[in-house]
């Protein structure tokens, strides 16, 4: 379930930088940085969907692209402040003081993808993963029934 919630704040990062760009400005006109660290931010919420999709319906896979989904997550928030041109120092201090729902939702990215990072790659999440229950043996015949069974 972390793994949705991280999915999704990492989704609504560049969801919100588009909806808030003016009409006559394109992604053309923006640096290669910039458009990396979206293209980042994209990516680390499809690849965080796909792991928590495929978690649910017990794939191990799904944990594995959980993990990668979350670096792919902190590797964006790390690289935003130089594709910006901001020191690192002033970026985090807005992210804590004074951003907005824009910076609230980068500080719970980070923390939602560390902790998908490290629930992910534990040693029951994959032993949860690889269990299967037992399959019901199949009879033919009356003995399956039989009163001694019980």
């Amino acid at each position: 379930m972390l793994g949705l919630a991280a999915a999704v704040a990492a989704g609504c990062v560049p969801v919100k930088i588009f909806l808030e760009m003016p009409a006559e400005f394109s992604l053309g006109a923006l640096p290669g940085w910039v458009l990396a660290d979206l293209a980042g931010y994209l990516g680390a919420g499809l690849v965080l969907l796909l792991g928590a999709l495929a978690t649910l319906f017990r794939a191990t896979a799904g944990a594995v692209l959980l993990g990668v989904g979350a670096v792919l997550a902190i590797g964006a928030l790390l690289t935003e402040p130089a594709s910006v041109g901001v020191p690192p120092a002033r970026f985090v201090d807005a992210m804590f003081t004074h951003g907005g729902f824009a910076m609230a939702d980068r500080v719970a990215l980070a923390g939602l993808a560390v902790l998908v990072l490290v629930l992910a790659f534990l040693p029951p999440t994959f032993r949860y993963l690889r269990y299967r229950t037992p399959a019901l043996p199949v009879w033919a015949g009356r003995e399956a029934y039989s009163s001694r069974s019980w």
